[in-house]
């Protein structure tokens, strides 16, 4: 597994891929809460933003450039997932959704799951109006993770590892189980952020998967 940087493109990616002996899996990610369950390659453009599977092989991949990456990992039943949330991932609960997946699919106990955590725009760089607030339930509602700006009404700073954590404890997912890197995407120039950026054709690329036994050494990647 790792988390990308800027400097970790496709080609890197499929070297890695290679080396290991694994085969990558994409969605076309749409910002909604489903999570696909994969024991082979997708079709190109299959819609959703999270992948699980428990065959070994498989190298399951988000993409991001200030949304939440994040893994999910049942070392007892070796089961992974990888999940994007952004705002609108986050608001439909889609770390709840992941675990909810996990446990259906491959009887995982969420208790058990680790979570991974990486790089994403900061809550004290990611800025967001009253519609963002809206889909959380309000303010109120969303208190934990979503703070207003003071002298300018209508605005919020949005914590999007808090909001997902705390989807994650709910679930089952015990705290100490949950690791964050901590790193802000928006304010390390290693890394990449729309918000900074403003560039739409490349994105950090996050991955986690189970490595087929065999002499596939692990292989060097620019990642965190």
């Amino acid at each position: 597994h790792g988390f990308g940087t800027r400097r970790f493109d496709e080609a890197d990616l499929a070297d890695l891929a290679e080396a290991n002996g694994m085969r990558p899996v994409l969605l076309h990610q749409v910002h909604s809460a489903d999570v696909l369950a994969v024991d082979d390659v997708l079709p190109d453009k299959t819609d959703g933003d999270a992948l699980m599977t428990a065959t070994a092989g498989l190298l399951l991949i988000i993409k991001t450039a200030d949304c939440l990456p994040f893994f999910l990992v049942d070392a007892e039943r070796r089961a992974v997932a990888a999940v994007h949330a952004g705002w609108r991932g986050t608001a439909a609960r889609i770390a709840a959704a992941a675990v909810a997946a996990l446990v259906a699919r491959f009887g995982s106990d969420p208790a058990s799951l680790i979570a991974a955590l990486g790089p994403c725009i900061g809550p004290a760089c990611y800025e967001v109006g009253g519609d963002v607030a809206a889909s959380f339930g309000g303010i109120e509602a969303a208190a934990p993770y979503l703070a207003p700006i003071p002298g300018r009404p209508g605005r919020y700073l949005l914590d999007l590892p808090a909001a997902n954590r705390l989807q994650l404890e709910a679930a089952g997912v015990e705290a100490c189980r949950i690791h964050a890197s901590g790193i802000c995407t928006h304010c390390d120039p290693n890394l990449l952020s729309w918000r900074r950026d403003r560039r739409t054709d490349i994105r950090i690329y996050s991955f986690v998967g189970i490595r087929p036994s065999g002499d596939h050494p692990p292989a060097r990647s620019e990642s965190r």
